[in-house]
C-alpha cells in the first residue's frame, strides 16, 4: 500500500505545467538567438573592438528577454523563470555564432583584434563611419 501511494504521488509530481522541452521554449531561445546576432552586428559596426560589440549585444538581448518577463508578471503572460534561461541560452548561442562569422569574415589581425580596440597605431585616420572608442 505504501508503494502505490508513493509511486502515485511521483507520477503526480511529474507533470510539469512548465517543462523545459516545450514550443515556448524553443521560441524563446530561436528568438533571443536572432536578436542577439542582429544586435551583434549592429554594434560591431558602431565599436571597434569585437568585445565591446559582444557586451552590448548580449546586455540589449538581455534586456529584452527580461522586459519580456516583466511583462507577464504584469499579467499579460505566464512568467517563467525557464523562460528567462532559454533566453541566456539563446543569446549565447547566437553571439557565439555571429561573432564566429565576424572572425571568418573580417578575419583577426593589427586592425582587428579578437576582443579588444585596435591600438591607435593600427587604425587608419582616413577609416570614416561613426567609432567609439572606450
Amino acid at each position: 500500500m505504501l508503494v502505490a501511494l508513493v509511486l502515485a504521488s511521483s507520477t503526480t509530481a511529474a507533470a510539469d505545467p512548465d517543462p523545459w522541452l516545450a514550443k515556448d521554449k524553443a521560441l524563446h531561445f530561436g528568438v533571443s538567438a536572432g536578436i542577439a546576432g542582429a544586435a551583434y552586428a549592429a554594434s560591431a559596426s558602431v565599436f571597434e573592438a569585437r568585445g565591446h560589440a559582444l557586451l552590448a549585444a548580449g546586455g540589449v538581448t538581455l534586456a529584452i528577454g527580461a522586459g519580456k518577463e516583466v511583462l507577464d508578471l504584469a499579467g499579460f503572460g505566464t512568467p517563467s523563470w525557464k523562460d528567462f534561461a532559454a533566453d541566456v541560452a539563446g543569446t549565447i548561442v547566437g553571439l557565439a555564432i555571429a561573432w564566429s562569422v565576424d572572425l571568418l569574415v573580417r578575419g583577426v589581425g593589427e586592425q582587428q583584434p579578437l576582443l579588444r580596440a585596435p591600438s591607435s597605431a593600427s587604425v587608419h585616420p582616413s577609416r570614416a563611419g561613426l567609432v567609439l572608442s572606450f
